[in-house]
């Protein structure tokens, strides 16, 4: 039970942190008058009698563990940095389970300690502190819950699920020998056992450094949230808590865990929606030519409002900023077995306006159908562009390229919807348009 919980909490997926369970939370996370409904009233898909009745955040940490030595035999296992951060909403009104991905350097402001990056905050405080962190330089999101993961227990989890079936896009070599990290990775569509899965999610010596990693990271989450779905991975439950007891730590009760269990194992692929604190990498002149990610503060308030209900108080320069969809940053990126696809892709957006789109390197993988990828969080913007090619599946995750606001992975399926296209647009933008486009094969 345990395990299907963290994973589907990491795969997606802090002031009353060490309080007892508030009666709301409670009320919200337990079964209540669960009794009193009939067995006709509950959902097939039902595995436990437990569920959530409102959105329930959790933070989500993998650490470094540390090790106890002859100089301090005493240690919090789980007190090392946070090699990755996510804030993970379960959210039974809008049938999502939403992950932001927070990059462990990005830059922040720590109480009693000044600006340093976020993975440090569990260093100085753990969970109470991280999650208070994400308050101050995010926005006051409630965070219910956290859950703390060693980095020895992905590795574990892998290995008990029987692997996972990944494409890893290039060569993976490293080694460092003072870590004790030595990866060593074919390019390739291939199931990864444990070991292997733990190099694919800590490689980060590639162009995009730890953002790569992130990417890859997600890439990883989505694969066992695939491989979770089938059900005779429940025949291993004992075995999965036997590793978790010592492999995680969490404030969540047995029955907050079912509750999330029972919510998150019906959930589709199109409703775990991931997306990444927007930024920039930082400049090497700046801070003395420390490396950080500098969020960006409109993109993180956007994604903030978006996926977590946050309201901020007016920006001027936000709500008077009036940006049109086609004004958008698009990446095109073939993942078909047709050469002039991307050519006759950008010509297409061209004749509907959109000019700010570009060419990145082809993919290394075939796509059966294109995709649209949420890069920066902006959903309403990737349905738009959605309607407005007449077919794509959105895909919410941040794995498209970097500079862009969506990316679009161009599929085999191209022909399918560049010919002949009926297009009627009208959306959340407020703009409508009826055309028939004709685009030769």
């Amino acid at each position: 039970l345990s395990l299907t919980a963290v994973a589907s909490a990491i795969a997606g997926v802090g002031i009353g942190f060490f309080s007892p369970l508030s009666s709301t939370l409670q009320n919200a996370l337990l079964p209540g008058n669960q009794s009193s409904q009939s067995s006709s009233e509950q959902s097939q898909g039902d595995l436990f009698p437990y569920r959530i009745s409102r959105p329930v955040n959790i933070l989500v940490m993998g650490v470094d563990r540390v090790e106890a030595t002859a100089e301090e035999p005493i240690v919090d296992v789980f007190g090392g940095r946070s090699d990755t951060m996510l804030l993970v909403q379960f959210d039974p009104k809008a049938n999502t389970l939403k992950s932001l991905s927070i990059p462990r350097d990005t830059r922040v402001v720590i109480p009693q300690v000044g600006y340093t990056k976020i993975n440090d905050a569990n260093v100085y405080g753990g969970p109470k502190l991280a999650a208070q962190v994400i308050n101050q330089n995010l926005g006051e999101v409630s965070i219910d819950r956290y859950v703390r993961v060693s980095t020895d227990t992905l590795r574990q989890l892998v290995d008990l699920i029987g692997g996972v079936e990944v494409f890893v896009p290039t060569p993976m070599v490293y080694e460092d020998k003072t870590q004790q990290l030595k990866i060593d990775l074919a390019a390739g569509l291939q199931t990864l056992n444990g070991e292997q899965a733990e190099q694919f999610a800590r490689f980060r010596y590639d162009v995009n450094g730890d953002i790569g990693r992130v990417q890859r990271q997600e890439t990883l989450l989505k694969a066992m949230q695939k491989r979770l779905g089938n059900p005779t991975l429940l025949t291993r439950i004992p075995q999965a808590i036997q590793i978790l007891q010592n492999s995680v730590d969490t404030n969540l009760s047995l029955e907050e865990i079912l509750s999330l269990v029972n919510f998150a194992r019906q959930l589709d692929r199109k409703e775990v929606q991931m997306v990444m604190l927007p930024g920039r990498f930082s400049q090497l002149e700046e801070f003395d030519g420390r490396s950080y990610w500098i969020m960006s503060r409109s993109g993180g308030q956007q994604i903030m409002r978006q996926y977590f209900d946050v309201v901020y108080e007016t920006d001027p320069w936000t709500a008077s900023r009036q940006r049109s969809p086609e004004s958008l940053s698009i990446a095109l990126q073939n993942a078909s077995d047709d050469p002039t696809a991307i050519k006759r892709v950008k010509d297409y957006l061209q004749s509907k306006d959109y000019y700010n789109v570009y060419e990145i390197t082809e993919s290394p993988q075939l796509l059966a159908e294109t995709e649209i990828i949420v890069q920066q969080g902006d959903l309403d913007a990737a349905h738009y562009l959605q309607r407005s090619i007449g077919g794509g599946q959105v895909e919410a995750s941040s794995t498209g390229d970097l500079g862009s606001d969506l990316t679009i992975r161009v599929g085999i399926d191209v022909n399918k919807w560049l010919i002949n296209l009926p297009i009627t647009t009208s959306d959340a933008f407020g703009q409508t348009d009826k055309t028939t486009v004709f685009v030769s094969d």
